[in-house]
This record gives structure tokens, sequence and C-alpha cells, in this order.
């Protein structure tokens, strides 16, 4: 009888079932190592003793044993290909990244030698049969795992891994010795797997990586063999890679998924938070969120003002530390401005302080804010206030006076949108948001008022918690038929209606964002040519016009929105305002909002609109 292709038999007469593993992709064997979870840096060959010296038997047993091996290796691909290995090769690394990834090679050899040597029976229940049936060797187990003691290693076992380990040091100085790097590559691929890192083989870095990581392994064989003499040698935290391992609570990316967990966030600070994380873990791994220092803080930064304004291509989809080195070898391309490095410290920070106030750092750990006064200084925002004759420019134009609705306009929003953030200071997302429901009569005073609120149901949310609020109707907007508006569409719709269903938040980008390319055109195209001023400008140009009233300080915060420390003992949210101030304050707070100079007498009411033959008509 023919024996199964991968059927071998050793010196003993024993058949075994082997299987190469390929040499590429590249990584493949590293991903096979890191499968098997066997403390190797890569798997050249899946072996294992089949247990027989009958050939019928033996092709009996290879049959699942080599479908297994088929298995393994195609996990080991798939987690090659859905890991994000960065699309550019990078030809440098700082000393920061060396020195990191040495360490890590260091002590995650400790850490193996801590798993085998405090394990004991049932930590090689687990993985020890495996790791001696894959490993390579076809030998028999020198003592079987339920012969070992409950902890430690059995003195036979701990006598043969102190000679070997004495042979490996030997050969290592040796190559030390000799400048010889192939004697650890195999620890310079896992370390780049790793850390995510691609580096050319041939650069000056990757031979000062391996280098490095040579003197590092050395380095943790020699501790090695200072423990089997008794003499403690802790492990680093560095190789702990799992939270329950570590003792220092739980890591970055758990402190990430427990904030989302925790309640409704708008879906554009997910995002950038998710992305500010996303680049902290590139460059420094996904660390205990107790372990990040000031030093780690500091070198985010400083990678952050690195990165290029400008990536498209493969640029755009690589880590952080490769766009970083991109910028530094071109130093002539502008870098990302000091507000979007600011947003990508604040994202981090965020999420630490979240996980310091909800259990993720150890309460036995001392733990202070590491990106506390890491900001840089920003440009002054060249948005500002509108000008007089540029507020009478835009509202002399058509869709005020005549209702002459573009299409990009939506309707009655073209008007109202404008107005409503004249006398209020909101937002263009917040007016988008509002139903007939957030206009509503104080009955103890009969002043109308707008409440910005947030309805996750419905999408409705607001930018910061001190956005919830309530801001009373502006006599203007008033005489300019806002609440005859609403009426109508109360009464087409129902309380829910959106007040602007083209703009509303379940039309996505075709709503306020697809509007506010439209205004920001039309506002060019009124006479209104300097690029500072935007629809934003009107919430500089209320904030103004509160503070020329002489509106209550604490007063025009809260209705523009903004957080107070007092919020802090008041609460937030439109109901708590209201009971502070009153609706009788807060409308005298808004009437004092005037524009002297500016005549709104050509702005003609506006009813309910209708379309018609796909135009917009005024009623």
């Amino acid at each position: 009888m023919r024996v199964l292709m991968g059927v071998i038999k050793d010196r003993h007469n024993t058949y075994y079932a082997l299987k190469t593993v390929p040499a590429k992709p590249k990584g493949l064997r590293t991903a096979v190592a890191i499968e098997l979870n066997n403390g190797k840096a890569a798997q050249a060959n899946l072996k294992r003793s089949l247990g027989t010296k009958d050939i019928r038997e033996a092709n009996i047993r290879a049959k699942p044993v080599l479908a297994e091996f088929d298995r393994i290796i195609a996990r080991a691909k798939a987690r090659l290909a859905s890991t994000s290995v960065p699309s550019i090769k990078r030809t440098s690394l700082n000393d920061t990244e060396i020195k990191r990834m040495a360490e890590w090679v260091y002590a995650k050899a400790l850490a193996w030698d801590e798993r085998i040597r405090f394990g004991g029976r049932d930590e090689q229940a687990r993985i020890g049969d495996e790791i001696i049936r894959l490993e390579g060797s076809v030998e028999t187990p020198l003592i079987p795992p339920e012969q070992w003691p409950a902890r430690g290693l059995p003195r036979q076992v701990f006598q043969e891994n102190r000679a070997e380990l004495v042979d490996t040091i030997r050969v290592l100085r040796e190559a030390a010795a000799m400048g010889d790097i192939s004697a650890v590559q195999d620890h310079v691929l896992e370390a780049m797997w790793a850390f995510n890192i691609e580096l050319d083989e041939h650069s000056a870095s990757y031979i000062k990586l391996s280098i490095a990581c040579l003197h590092s392994y050395l380095r943790a064989l020699e501790d090695i063999e200072r423990r089997n003499e008794g003499i403690t040698v802790e492990t680093p935290a560095a190789a702990k890679l799992e939270p329950a391992a570590t003792g220092e609570g739980g890591t970055l990316q758990d402190a990430l998924e427990g904030w989302k967990r925790h309640r409704a966030r708008p879906k554009r600070t997910v995002d950038e938070f998710s992305r500010s994380v996303e680049m902290f873990v590139q460059l420094h791994g996904n660390m205990a969120v107790a372990a990040i220092k000031k030093k780690h803080a500091l070198d985010y930064r400083k990678a952050l003002q690195d990165v290029p304004r400008h990536r498209t291509g493969e640029l755009l989809r690589a880590t952080l530390p490769a766009q970083a080195e991109w910028g530094r070898e071109h130093p002539d391309e502008p870098r990302i401005t000091a507000a979007t490095i600011n947003k990508q410290l604040g994202g981090v920070q965020s999420i630490c302080i979240w996980a310091s106030d909800n259990g993720l750092v150890p309460d036995d750990v001392t733990w202070t804010d590491p990106f506390s006064k890491l900001r840089l200084p920003e440009e002054r925002s060249e948005r500002t206030s509108f000008e007089i004759a540029e507020l009478q420019a835009l509202f002399n134009a058509s869709v005020f006076t005549e209702h002459k609705f573009p299409l990009g306009a939506h309707g009655a929003a073209g008007f109202w949108l404008p107005v409503l953030a004249l006398f209020s200071g909101a937002r263009q997302a917040e007016l988008g948001s509002l139903t007939a429901a957030n206009v509503q009569v104080d009955a103890e005073t009969g002043v109308p008022l707008l409440y910005f609120v947030t309805e996750r149901a419905r999408g409705k949310r607001v930018k910061t918690d001190a956005s919830e609020r309530v801001v009373p109707v502006h006599p203007e907007v008033v005489r300019l038929g806002f609440i005859s508006y609403v009426d109508e569409r109360r009464k087409a719709d129902g309380a829910d209606a959106w007040l602007f269903p083209s703009v509303s938040p379940d039309r996505g980008r075709a709503g306020v964002p697809a509007w506010s390319q439209w205004f920001g055109r039309y506002l060019r195209a009124s006479g209104v040519t300097d690029k500072a001023k935007v629809f934003h400008s009107f919430r500089h140009t209320v904030k103004d016009a509160l503070r020329r009233g002489r509106a209550d300080h604490e007063m025009r915060e809260a209705l523009i929105g903004h957080a107070q420390a007092s919020s802090v003992s008041w609460g937030y949210g439109a109901n708590a305002m209201l009971s502070r101030f009153g609706a009788a304050a807060l409308s005298d707070a808004i009437n004092r909002i005037s524009y002297p100079g500016l005549d709104l007498s050509r702005v003609k009411p506006l009813g309910v609109p209708t379309r018609t033959r796909g135009k917009t008509k005024a009623t």
C-alpha cells in the first residue's frame, strides 16, 4: 500500500503527518504561529505524530489531521488578509518605535517562559500537547501533561529546558559577536506584525531594529537563565497584551467600545473618536489606559504634527506612523492644522477620561490625564460676524423679497433658516431638525419658544449637552409669519411634522449638507464676497447683538448653547434652562437682539410654500 502524500515515517518507524506552511504570502508563517498560540515567532511546518507504525492505520488517521492543517493555514490567511497592513512600505523608524518593538520582543519571551514555568498541569492540558505535536518534535512528550504538578515544572522537564537554554544562549551570543542578525529574523518579523508595520528589509532602520531585537532577545534568554537560578525577574507589562493579564485594567480599545455602548452618540462624534483611537493604536499599540503616560501623548502629538494636509491614494490609507514619516521626508508639504491635531488629541483624551470614570483604570492605580495641557495654539477662526451692509444685501435678495426659491434652497428652508439664525444664533443642523412639536407657547407668559432637543429615534441630535436648550421666538420672526408657518405644517402632517422636510435629518447628506452648499453660493451671489462670512457667521452676529443689548452674560451663553461652570449644578437641557431663567427673562434677552441700520421692510412674510410642476410657489 502506498503512503498518502504528507505522511512520513520517523527514525522509530512511527508515521507522522507533515505539511509545509508556504513562505508566501509574506507573513503567513507568522500568522500560523499566532493562530496556534504556541509562542513561536513563525511556523514553517505543521507536524503531528499519528501514533502508529501501520501504514494502513496511518493513512486513515492522516486524513483528518491534514484537513485540520489546511484549516489552520486557511484561518491564518484570513487573519493575514483582515489585518490592516500599511499600504506604504516604510523606509525608516524613529528611535521610540525601535525601542518599543525591541522591548516587546524581550517582554514576550519572558511572558512565554512565565506561562510555561508557572502554568503547571492545567496550562499544559490547554496548550502543552499542541505545542509538543506542532512545533516540530515527533518524540512523545517527556512527561505527559496529566503527570505534571498543579503548578510549576517537573524536574526532568526543567533540566532539559535548562540545558537547551544554555545551547541557545551560546548560539545567540556567537551571532551577536558576528553581527548575524538573521538569528532573530522571525522575532523581528513578529514584532513588525504586532505593531502593524511593514519595513523595507534593505533600509538602515531594518538593520537597526534587527540589532535591537537581537540584543533584547539575548537579554531575555539571559534573564530566563537567571530565573533558572531562582532569581526573580519580573515580566514587563508590554508583553501581556490582554487586560486580564496586565492587572492594569482595560485597554484603549476596550474604553472606546464601552464609551460607544454607554449611550447613543452622534455618528460624526463616534467616527471622529474612533479614528483618533485608531491612529493612537497604530503608533503605540492597544495600550492599557492606565499605562498611557505623558510621553505617549507627546509622541502622538508629534506624529500628528508631521502628517501632511493633502493625502491621496495609498498615503490616505496609510497608518499614522507611515503618514508622519512621509511628512518628514517631504518637509515642504503643508501639515494638518492645529485645530485638527487638537481634535485628534481631544478624541483620545475623552475616551481615556471616560475609562477612568467608568472603572477601566484600577482603583489602586494613580492616574492623571496624560493629554492635559497638550493642545496647540490655534489660528483664530476666520469666520466672523456679518456687517449690516452684508445682511442688507442678503435679505434684499429675491428669496426673501419675492419668495423665488431656487431648487437648492429647498423651498421654505431657504427663507426660514437664515431668518431664524439671525434672531436665535442656532446652528444649521439644529434649525433643519426642528419639528412642529419643537415650537410651543409658554402657558404663563404666552411667549412662543423653540426647543432644541435630542430625539435619537428620528436622528435629531445636538452638538453637546449644553446645546439642548430653549430659545424664545423673536418678535421680528413672529411678524414675518413663522408661527403661522408652524401651524400650517402641524395641520398638514401632525405635531411631529418636520418644519423643513427637505433638509430634515432623515434626508442625510441630501438635507442640510446640500442646503449649506447652496446657501454659500447664494450668499456670494447676493454680494457677500468675503469668504470668512458663512452661515455660522449668524452665531457670531447674534452673540454681538446680545452683548450689545447688554443681556445677562450667563443667560446669553445659555441661549447660544455654550457650556458653563454653573450648568454642572443646574443641569443641562431645555426644561432645566426654563426653570432657572423663566420664559419672561429669556424673552427679554432675545428681544434685545437688534440690528440698527438693517431694514427688513422688503422681506415678504412667508406662508406655507407649495410645489407646482417642480417649482416652489409661495402661498
